[in-house]
């Protein structure tokens, strides 16, 4: 991505579209952490993902507005996560509280829409021609942040990695990821072992129950 280019791969997309998802999150102790609970939290997450959000230039300010915009947005995803990830069940960390699906896909258009865009041709000397969406205009940082998030959201659900979303079955994880491999059945290995030892302890259990 160059300054002022809204073109981001579908790679990319799925990663900005997962770590939006996945700010909510196990905490740890049996809980749900959330990562923008406060506009702190999201003045970092930001920041850790500037270029990729198209806001690669002085710090954003993140205000009210921009917080409940993000945070909007990313029920938005989760709820349409929940959706691409059927039959399965979804992220029990908010499985209670899923959107509507209609809202949510109004949430991400509208939110794609924030920031128009308009195909940019560029063509260096001893280059092939490369074509780039640019905004249109000089959109405000938060409009830019809130677009580039949705618009990696969208790629990602109209893309392939769709098919390979999961919820995380590990006891108390509340993650999505995408299966990267045939045997892969959790987002880390950590929740692996969380998992194998739940199954074994819940296996002991069974046969102490069927021991005379």
């Amino acid at each position: 991505m160059v300054v002022g280019d809204v073109t981001i791969s579908r790679m990319a997309a799925t990663q900005l579209a997962l770590d939006l998802a996945v700010t909510i999150r196990h905490d740890g102790h049996g809980g749900v952490a959330d990562d923008l609970a406060d506009r702190e939290g999201l003045a970092v997450w930001v920041r850790e993902r500037a270029a990729l959000l198209d806001c690669d230039g002085p710090p954003v300010t993140v205000d009210e507005t921009l917080h409940t915009a993000v945070r909007e947005l990313r029920a938005a995803v989760r709820s349409l996560f929940a959706r691409a990830v059927r039959p399965g069940p979804p992220s029990s960390a908010d499985a209670h509280r899923l959107l509507p699906e209609a809202e949510a896909i109004r949430r991400l258009n509208a939110a794609a829409a924030l920031v128009p865009t308009v195909p940019r041709l560029s063509w260096e000397p001893d280059a092939r021609p490369t074509l780039r969406l640019r905004p249109a205009g000089t959109p405000p940082a938060a409009d830019r942040i809130v677009a580039a998030l949705a618009r990696a959201a969208l790629t990602f659900l109209d893309g392939p990695d769709r098919a390979l979303l999961r919820a995380c079955p590990a006891p108390r994880c509340v993650r999505y990821f995408v299966k990267d491999h045939a045997r892969q059945e959790w987002c880390t290995p950590s929740c692996g072992n969380r998992a194998r030892v739940a199954r074994h302890h819940e296996r002991r259990r069974e046969a102490q129950g069927d021991a005379p």
